[in-house]
């Protein structure tokens, strides 16, 4: 009975803890405090996306010096998804475990050292490993970057906030192929392996600037450190400010959970965590839809990216430098979809912004494929329009993941999410190069169609709007 009595003392303190410092969060004014954080972490990611792309541009020359055949390459660069794969699910554990600042450091640290090794790689053999292992550091740490944001910024316009960072992402790939298409060229790929070894020193940045997440810290039960930590950016915010803060939480006589979800959550819900908690009570839902939306949103979008340069040259007989060109056009509308998306999902909401690009990219997928695709300048259009959509779907995905779930295995759960976005990775490009072995570019763009229409369907019909609403209040 004492025990029982101490247990529940425990969980009342931590309870209250998690309710004091998500109502401390909700007083705090989007200041230069919330920017400078979002651009340490965003710098990660940005590099994070830069390492991503290298292989690309690197394949050609790695192609002439290991002496590589088709099946040599296609390795080479799947390897990379397959550790951002497994990457994902393993951070997204050990992050809810040790903290998010932590597992971001390390990430960082495992990537440059990775890249440093790559660019000194003297076999095929140990440059295959090395790129898995600088992929389980890319996938790791994309989605608990994403899960750390989140966490720390207030329920109104938290959506414009996370998305302008994960704008970071596509920008570093973006500047990844404009740097390495005049580093490889001139220095070789070794340099840009080099090069991108580099950032490695902004994993001491952010262990010095970052504080950890008081969300995570609180539900931990590190309750006097959790209030600690939320006291020191309080004064920074203060200080950037200038102005006081309005009366916090913790002026009350005993801070307690306001009338939220937690009152209605049921005791398998609260009780439960890792991969088991994800498929209990409300989450079990949440999690089949958000994986359904990753992998369907980044099967099309990596189906369409990564095959269009050889339609452009196959099908219509562009040059490389023509197909090139329509091919970067396309992205470039894609991030304008990004841009779109990040500045209405706070007042259109989430389901309707994931619903409507999803079905936007299908009917734009679907037009074409019904019009014939018979020319060069159609595709182009049609693909672009596309993009804009199936873009701005997939970057609300990184806001929409962690909102769904619980500090205790919120990163676990976008983690899920980035998994499935790596198997959309890997399968869109097989099977839209299996449908196009057959001749037909008409059938290409109705199966990806097609399948952008089953994630339109899953978010309409099963995803929960979170919008303008606190983390504690979404998921209990």
């Amino acid at each position: 009975m004492t025990l029982n009595a101490s247990d529940a003392a425990q969980d009342h303190a931590v309870l209250t803890a998690r309710a004091a410092i998500a109502a401390r969060f909700e007083r705090l004014p989007l200041c230069r405090w919330h920017v400078t954080v979002r651009l340490i972490v965003g710098a990660v990611t940005f590099f994070e996306a830069f390492d991503q792309l290298l292989i690309a541009y690197a394949l050609p020359e790695l192609r002439h010096e290991f002496h590589l055949g088709t099946s040599g390459a296609t390795l080479l660069l799947t390897v990379g998804s397959i550790g951002m794969l497994i990457g994902a699910l393993l951070s997204g554990r050990l992050a809810d475990r040790v903290g998010r600042v932590k597992v971001i450091a390390i990430c960082v640290a495992v990537s440059s050292a990775a890249n440093l090794a790559l660019a000194a790689a003297p076999s095929l053999e140990l440059f295959t490993g090395l790129r898995f292992v600088q992929g389980l550091a890319i996938g790791g740490e994309v989605p608990v970057a994403a899960t750390f944001i989140a966490e720390i910024t207030r329920s109104h316009r938290r959506g414009r906030f996370v998305l302008l960072y994960e704008l970071v992402f596509p920008a570093g790939l973006t500047v990844g192929a404009l740097v390495a298409a005049w580093v490889v060229p001139m220095l070789g790929w070794r340099w840009m392996y080099a090069i991108a070894a580099l950032p490695g020193l902004l994993c001491i940045l952010v262990q010095r600037k970052v504080p950890e997440s008081p969300r995570w810290l609180a539900d931990h039960g590190r309750t006097d450190e959790a209030a600690e930590v939320m006291t020191g950016i309080e004064r920074e915010v203060e200080r950037v400010t200038g102005k006081p803060l309005p009366p916090g939480p913790d002026a009350a006589p005993e801070p307690v959970p306001t009338a939220t979800a937690t009152e209605t959550a049921t005791a398998p819900e609260t009780a439960t965590s890792g991969l088991r908690g994800l498929f209990t009570g409300r989450y079990r839902r949440r999690t089949l839809v958000i994986g359904v939306l990753w992998f369907t949103g980044y099967f099309v979008n990596y189906g369409i990216t990564s095959w269009l340069p050889t339609i452009y040259q196959n099908r219509y007989d562009l040059s490389l430098s023509d197909a090139l060109l329509y091919s970067t056009v396309t992205s470039c509308a894609g991030l304008l979809g990004c841009l779109v998306a990040a500045l209405t999902v706070d007042t259109a909401g989430r389901r309707r912004v994931i619903t409507g690009c999803l079905g936007g990219a299908a009917a734009m997928l679907l037009v074409l494929a019904f019009l014939g695709a018979d020319t060069p300048v159609e595709v182009l259009i049609w693909t672009s329009l596309a993009a804009v959509f199936f873009f701005g779907s997939n970057i609300c995905l990184y806001l929409y993941t962690p909102e769904l779930f619980p500090t205790r295995m919120r990163a676990l759960g976008s983690s899920v999410g980035g998994a499935m976005n790596r198997l959309g990775v890997i399968l869109g490009p097989i099977v839209v190069g299996a449908v196009y072995a057959d001749g037909s570019v008409s059938t290409v763009f109705v199966m990806l169609g097609a399948v952008a229409v089953v994630g339109a369907v899953v978010a309409a019909l099963g995803a929960e709007e979170t919008a303008g609403r606190r983390l504690e209040e979404v998921s209990p």
